[in-house]
């Protein structure tokens, strides 16, 4: 006869403790349970395994042949339970303490990510952070999908009102341009010039950061020319050196960008961009988020 395979954790703890003690009512107060109720659920378990586990007499209570079979298998089952267990609460102290920060671009600007680490480490001297690079193809760096548990990322964001944010700095939207375009060797460029420019865009994936980059609220209905797509820095240079197209660049990316071939150039007629760092609403009282957070804001004078 085949044994059933869903007898309790429980169950099995009952019996290991009924075949130490061998009595009920000691087993019973070492389980915190009620001796009626320590005897139920053994009877219980000799019903679903088909055998007696117990023999029980004036003389006291002993193993059966089938309850000493089971008993050394019983233990290691319980003790790989407990190694389990163990490992999973190690693994949820180690994400508890552990921070993962997501970004699309380094934030460079002054030795920014340095200082907010700095801040939060003497905070948490316990945590370990860890930078996630992700590529443009995500505006969230990460949040989304649950990738990373804070991130540095372009407003707008896409599904917003999922987010909170501190936001860490307003910049100018510049134009790159190569050096050889006829508007390189101006001192600065009305976007309204550019309405037929090819433009280079993130990916459809980014959706309204998408449009931000392309000046889509700026371009009173028109829609932009897209030279090709980009969906990294490097990918945005050699565009840009290769002549498919120009595109708006934050003033602190601006050194990612001039490279050698490539120029930027104030524009007027757009509003700035705000780049901040962002967390799941839901997350926004969790410990290390709150931190570095703070730590971010210190950092940035914006407390």
């Amino acid at each position: 006869m085949a044994m059933t395979t869903d007898v309790h954790g429980r169950d099995l703890r009952y019996f290991v403790a009924v075949a130490e003690e061998l009595h009920f009512t000691r087993a019973a107060e070492r389980m915190y349970v009620s001796q009626p109720a320590l005897s139920k659920q053994i009877r219980a378990l000799e019903r679903q395994l088909g055998v007696k586990l117990f023999r029980r007499d004036t003389q006291g209570v002993e193993l059966t042949a089938a309850g000493s079979a089971l008993l050394p298998h019983a233990r290691r089952v319980l003790d790989a339970w407990e190694a389990g267990s163990a490992a999973v609460a190690q693994a949820r102290e180690a994400e508890r303490s552990t921070l993962r920060v997501g970004m699309s671009t380094s934030p460079g600007r002054g030795g920014l990510l340095p200082a907010i680490r700095s801040r939060f480490t003497a905070a948490h001297p316990e945590a370990a952070v860890r930078l996630r690079q992700i590529t443009w193809d995500d505006p969230t760096a990460g949040l989304a999908e649950g990738d990373t548990d804070v991130a540095f990322v372009w407003l707008p964001l896409p599904d917003q009102e999922r987010y909170a944010w501190t936001v860490v700095v307003e910049e100018r939207r510049l134009l790159a341009l190569p050096d050889g375009h006829p508007l390189a060797g101006r001192t600065e460029v009305d976007f309204a010039e550019l309405a037929d420019e090819p433009f280079l865009a993130l990916p459809r994936s980014a959706g309204r950061l998408r449009d931000f980059w392309l000046g889509v609220d700026a371009r009173d209905g028109g829609a932009p020319r897209i030279g090709a797509e980009v969906a990294s820095t490097e990918e945005t240079y050699e565009a840009l050196v290769g002549g498919l197209g120009v595109c708006l660049i934050a003033e602190g990316n601006a050194p990612l960008i001039t490279l050698g071939g490539v120029t930027t150039r104030p524009v007027t007629g757009l509003g700035p961009t705000r780049y901040a760092l962002a967390w799941r609403r839901e997350e926004g009282r969790r410990p290390l988020v709150r931190a570095y957070a703070e730590a971010c804001r210190q950092v940035t004078g914006r407390v």
